[in-house]
């Protein structure tokens, strides 16, 4: 079997295990729609590695597969580019998805759903395959639509939860509005171009860095860049089109690890990583994407203090986190904002996967004021979330660590317009993230036992939370058993690969990392010396006082938080309404079109429509009846008098127009 033969596999396995689930769900039933789509996802993850190792004895790929149509002298072709970032990427998707299928397996085993479930996160894995393999624009948009289409799917999964509803649309219409900028984007590279390929455009570069959008006077490549870049927001959640993100926790859990942690949301990361030789021709946008970034990083973290929601303080971690990735990015080290977008995979998804666990043992309850004391009762499930929790959070040995002190590095040597204030941002960041990781923490598997006192409703219809005296008890091993499989990589990954990867350059031409980050490259070549020098950084001393806060303010004076949040009451109300950002939307872009609307209804539907066109024309039919009616009396002389005046009215039509 030749190369190419596997690369098409890779991503039509899952593709296969999507349509026998979909289509033929009830027919084969739970047993075989799980069956077929972890089959899909493990053979092309057993590829993947075959790549993999194919890659690195130095066997790279960039190549049609298929031609679909040329039109203009542009090719449209289904083709990929497999290099190190690919092989990367690959991996990582799907091992991740890999986890979550089994995963799945216990955590929706009582849901009706179950065929469709397993359909949907096959096709999503398919869609994001798609995305990281492709060599040209068009694959790219392909995939990039096609993961935001079943993450859609995904959100509302649960369609007869009206809030369900209301998320899914959310996050289709938010990424509607970065896709609209990333197809301009592309249509710019086109045009400027005339080809779809990326080696094309990375080849007309430094031309396109010379020219100016006709009419505008904007720098051609400085434009294209944002562009992208905005597309680039949406996908990844960056302010101000981070709205959808923390509402998708509508769907099941194990969409939140799927889409949050190793697919979607990092499509727009490795979407910049691959344009780098476009970007490091433009400083204007890379400084729009560092700060772009950097407050993403520091202030979606502090909302994560004030959620209750297990998921909800997950999912703004993700926020903070894709924050850090894009700083990455703009400081021109892409090579750290990958390899932190593939550590944070392992961890998160593992973070969101223990969330789940809880959920399931608390009957559903998502609360974590109504948890606490969890630790005896799940043992594995408490294992697991604190190795996510320190990882996250970049405790010294796990691989949380060496990504974070890498961005943060870079960002201190970056001289990009911006870097002062992102500096100052990961700096704050890291504080806040260890914060309320261990707030989370705390509340969920320490101190008093707050479960078991009362029911609580959801619009489900179901109760959630423990009856009077019920215990949590650990879950099952298809649901623990991913949960160990990813703790080993966030303890152990960052280690063995911080060296090869950034120190020694791995990523090769793939990635076209900035003069300010190779100057470190030498200082990250040891991952053994790099926690040595942790230890006496900023950064340490922030993360360990993040932690001993959260277990000062909730296990030692679980009275604190009260008493600050009194008075400190408008800077809460603002976190709490998540800095108004929904609020505005709502007022003026949902209103604005609300009114408008309700204009077309009134006015173009009801007025112009019906009233012109569809009764306007019946009334004129009825007009024109009754003025013919006039004369069709029955009488003789009548209808000869008519005739000598039409006559007559023709005579004079001839005399003045001929």
């Amino acid at each position: 079997m030749d190369m190419t033969t596997l690369y098409l596999l890779v991503p039509l396995a899952p593709l296969l295990g999507a349509i026998i689930a979909g289509l033929f769900g009830k027919q084969i039933g739970r047993t075989g729609a799980h069956c077929v789509a972890i089959a899909g996802v493990l053979i092309s993850f057993i590829i993947s590695v075959v790549i993999f190792q194919d890659v690195q004895a130095g066997n790279t790929f960039n190549g049609a597969v298929y031609t679909w149509m040329q039109a203009g002298g542009v090719n449209f072709e289904v083709g990929f580019l497999i290099d190190k970032l690919t092989v990367v990427m690959m991996l990582v998707v799907t091992f991740v998805s890999l986890m979550v299928h089994i995963y799945t397996i216990g955590y929706m085993s009582e849901d009706p759903g179950y065929q469709r479930f397993f359909s949907y996160i096959s096709l999503f894995t398919f869609s994001m395959l798609m995305l990281v393999m492709s060599n040209n624009f068009l694959q790219l948009f392909f995939g990039w639509e096609a993961v935001g289409l079943v993450s859609y799917l995904l959100i509302g999964f649960w369609y007869k939860r009206p809030t369900a509803i209301y998320a899914n649309l959310k996050a289709f219409l938010v990424n509607r509005v970065g896709d609209f900028g990333f197809l301009l984007g592309i249509a710019l590279i086109v045009a400027f171009t005339g080809s779809l390929a990326y080696t094309d455009a990375f080849d007309s570069a430094s031309r396109l860095a010379g020219m100016e959008v006709a009419g505008l006077g904007w720098p051609l490549l400085t434009t294209i860049c944002i562009c992208l870049f905005i597309g680039a927001m949406g996908k990844s959640a960056q302010v101000p089109l981070h709205v959808w993100l923390p509402d998708s926790m509508e769907g099941p859990t194990p969409i939140s690890a799927l889409i949050h942690a190793a697919t979607m949301v990092t499509a727009g990361i490795f979407m910049v990583a691959r344009m780098s030789p476009l970007f490091e021709f433009s400083e204007a946008a890379l400084s729009f994407v560092l700060i772009i970034g950097a407050t993403t990083a520091l202030f979606m973290g502090f909302l994560g203090i004030v959620q209750n929601d297990i998921k909800r303080v997950v999912a703004y971690s993700t926020l903070s986190q894709l924050g850090y990735m894009t700083v990455a990015l703009g400081a021109s080290a892409y090579s750290a904002g990958v390899y932190h977008l593939m550590t944070h995979a392992f961890f998160k998804a593992l973070l969101f996967l223990a969330a789940g666990s809880v959920i399931i043992a608390m009957h559903h309850e998502q609360d974590i004021r109504n948890m606490g004391g969890l630790r005896k009762y799940m043992p594995i499930t408490w294992v697991t979330s604190l190795i996510g929790s320190l990882a996250l959070i970049g405790t010294p040995f796990f691989s949380g660590f060496y990504s974070k002190d890498s961005i943060i590095m870079a960002v201190g040597q970056s001289s990009i317009f911006g870097s002062t204030y992102a500096l100052l941002c990961v700096n704050i960041g890291v504080f806040v993230t260890a914060f309320y990781s261990f707030r989370m923490y705390f509340l969920v598997f320490h101190g008093e036992e707050r479960f078991g006192k009362a029911h609580h409703g959801h619009d489900d219809g179901h109760h959630h939370g423990l009856a009077p005296g019920q215990k949590p008890h650990e879950t099952p091993w298809v649901v623990t058993l991913p949960l160990i499989l990813l703790a080993i990589p966030s303890v152990l990954i960052g280690f063995f690969t911080i060296g090869p990867m950034l120190g020694e350059g791995w990523f090769g031409s793939a990635i076209i990392d900035g003069a300010g980050f190779k100057a470190i490259a030498d200082s990250l070549q040891s991952p053994l010396g790099l926690v040595l020098h942790g230890f006496m950084t900023p950064p340490f001393w922030l993360a360990l006082a993040g932690v001993v806060t959260a277990w000062v303010f909730y296990l030692r004076k679980p009275e604190l938080p009260a008493a600050i949040r009194s008075k400190f009451a408008n800077i809460h109300t603002v976190l709490e309404n998540k800095y108004y950002f929904d609020r505005f939307n709502e007022i003026v872009f949902a209103g604005g079109a609300r009114k408008l609307g309700s204009s077309l209804w009134s006015k173009g539907e009801q007025g112009l429509i019906d009233g012109v066109g569809v009764s306007g024309s019946s009334r004129l039919v009825t007009l024109i009846a009754r003025v013919t009616g006039l004369f069709q009396t029955g009488y003789l002389y009548q209808y000869a008098f008519t005739m000598i005046v039409g006559v007559f009215v023709l005579l004079t039509f001839w005399v003045f127009f001929s």
